[in-house]
């Protein structure tokens, strides 16, 4: 029995030793497995590239020439706690190459910035190169050359440089940190993004690649000059017609280059196309101001729309997409009136002659007044209005001129300066829209007679669609305030955009490149600050 007793002690001693082991085991694999998993859960939480303020000091003062970058790089890192954004666990995100290739192409957004320590730029892509920037350097500097690319493609010049050419119309904010979060989901918005740059910035780059390629192949041939008194007229023959037909097929105006020296129905249809292209007036004899303005270069021709690839930087795309607005180009003395996407209108305009130009801003037209009184400026009195009274007295009694507490005012009438409407958009310029009594001028080519204001040949037009939706004023109302009889004031319901611009190139709906002649001189000084823009 005691035997038994003991065997069946031993048993279970073994059995509780036995127990004990496996128990153990099994704890130091938990231990040992919690240990791995929080092993691992710091490291999954341990910053890839070590980035802090500090780094970033360095880097800049180690790349000097970029150091303008500094402050925006900064406002990224700060946002993202000084997270990297350029490497994952595999080496460095896709999107890092996409950055490296767009900068490469740079020449297509019509630049010719040169970026800082390219060569540098280059060794963090170059499979081969032994001598890279370290991580952190390599972190740092994708990031810097983003914001250079992205203040260069979608910004442009700064605000005070565009204001010395004379440009004052209200520009998009770029917040970089928030473009790049854009840009990190959807990589496709580094080429294009309507939502961030004026689109006709995207039509002028398309046809900037199509006169590279024109240049590439050898451009165009000069053609002959004629003097200023020769005119080419239809049905003529000569060999400069056959040059000219060359240069209209080169530049779109022909389908194909039929080699006919005769101005035949086809040439015709050309000529029109590229004066109305180029801003001349729309009829068929050619003289030397159409072959001069062929005999443009080809490069002289991408150099123009890159300077106006520059000024679309400088516009707020949202101004484009407002329900309605006015928008007039100075170069192409045109007004165009767009109300849901559609042009309602397009007027010709005279401006402002070159001592008192016409000012690129935007406003809000407020008011309509119908029969104005023209309230003569100081500078008008002091400039014509006393030398024309010293030289005849009856000049304000001619003029329907008064005066009014102490000012000279042109009273309502046919005659009026204003004409019979102008359009009120308050601006610190003085500058109104307004018909006009001088109807002739309109007849010109180059319209540069008011003292600043913006006359129009279709004001009563219009005046008749602003008012369009609005049941107070119906169309017997406007005929009959529109008499020059009395000053009638309309205020409108709701404000419209007006924006004054100057674009010296410019793709029209039909997708053609118009260009304009340079009236105030303004593409040089751009050209310069452009084309000798430091980094």
């Amino acid at each position: 029995m005691k035997k038994k007793v003991l065997f069946i002690t031993i048993i279970a001693f073994t059995l509780s030793l036995i127990s004990f082991y496996r128990y153990r085991k099994e704890i130091l694999t938990a231990e040992a497995t919690s240990s791995a998993q929080l092993q691992q859960k710091t490291a999954a939480n341990k910053p890839i590239i070590s980035i802090d303020k500090t780094a970033i000091i360095r880097f800049f003062k180690q790349y000097s020439s970029l150091k303008k970058y500094q402050s925006d790089v900064t406002i990224i890192y700060v946002k993202r706690n000084y997270k990297s954004i350029w490497y994952n666990r595999t080496g460095l995100i896709k999107f890092a190459d996409v950055l490296y290739a767009k900068v490469n192409l740079l020449d297509e957004e019509g630049l010719n910035s040169h970026l800082p320590y390219k060569d540098k730029f280059d060794r963090i892509f170059d499979k081969n190169s032994a001598d890279k920037p370290s991580q952190t350097d390599t972190e740092i500097m994708l990031s810097t050359v983003y914001v250079f690319y992205a203040q260069k493609v979608f910004h442009g010049m700064d605000t005070k440089k565009i204001q010395e050419t004379g440009w004052f119309i209200p520009r998009n904010n770029i917040s970089y940190a928030n473009l790049l979060d854009s840009l990190l989901v959807n990589p496709e918005l580094l080429s294009r993004n309507e939502n961030l740059v004026f689109n006709q910035y995207y039509k002028l780059r398309d046809v900037l690649k199509k006169y590279r390629q024109i240049e590439k192949e050898g451009g165009w041939n000069q053609i002959d000059s004629i003097s200023e008194a020769q005119e080419l007229k239809p049905n003529d023959s000569s060999k400069i017609i056959g040059q000219i037909r060359h240069w209209l097929t080169i530049n779109g105006d022909l389908k194909r280059d039929s080699k006919l020296n005769v101005y035949d129905d086809e040439m015709m249809a050309a000529i029109l196309n590229f004066k109305k292209r180029n801003g001349f007036k729309a009829n068929y004899p050619i003289t030397y101001r159409h072959i001069r303005q062929m005999n443009i270069p080809a490069e002289e021709r991408i150099k123009i729309i890159m300077i106006n690839m520059e000024r679309c930087r400088w516009i707020d795309p949202k101004l484009a997409k407002a329900n309605e607005y006015i928008i007039i180009n100075i170069p192409s003395f045109k007004l165009i009136y767009k109300k849901n996407g559609k042009k309602e209108l397009e007027s010709n305009v005279f401006l402002g002659q070159i001592i008192t130009e016409t000012v690129v801003f935007s406003a809000n037209m407020s008011s309509i007044v119908f029969s104005p009184y023209w309230n003569i400026p100081k500078s008008i009195v002091e400039s014509e209005l006393k030398i024309q009274i010293e030289r005849d007295k009856n000049y304000l009694a001619k003029n329907n001129i008064e005066w009014n507490n102490g000012n000279p005012r042109q009273k309502p009438g046919i005659n009026n300066s204003l004409g019979l409407v102008k359009f009120v958009f308050p601006n610190s310029n003085n500058i109104y829209l307004h018909d006009t009594p001088a109807r002739n001028l309109f007849d010109m080519e180059y319209r540069t007679f008011s003292h600043g204001c913006i006359n129009l040949e279709k004001a009563k037009e219009l005046a008749f669609l602003l008012l369009k939706d609005d049941p107070d004023w119906p169309i017997d109302r406007i005929n009959n305030a529109m008499k020059g009889v009395k000053e009638t004031t309309c205020i409108l319901k709701h404000k419209i955009p007006i924006h004054i611009g100057y674009f010296t190139a410019w793709v029209n709906d039909s997708g053609e490149i118009c260009f304009y002649n340079d009236i105030y001189l303004r593409d040089d000084h751009l050209a310069e600050l452009l084309f000798s823009e430091t980094p």
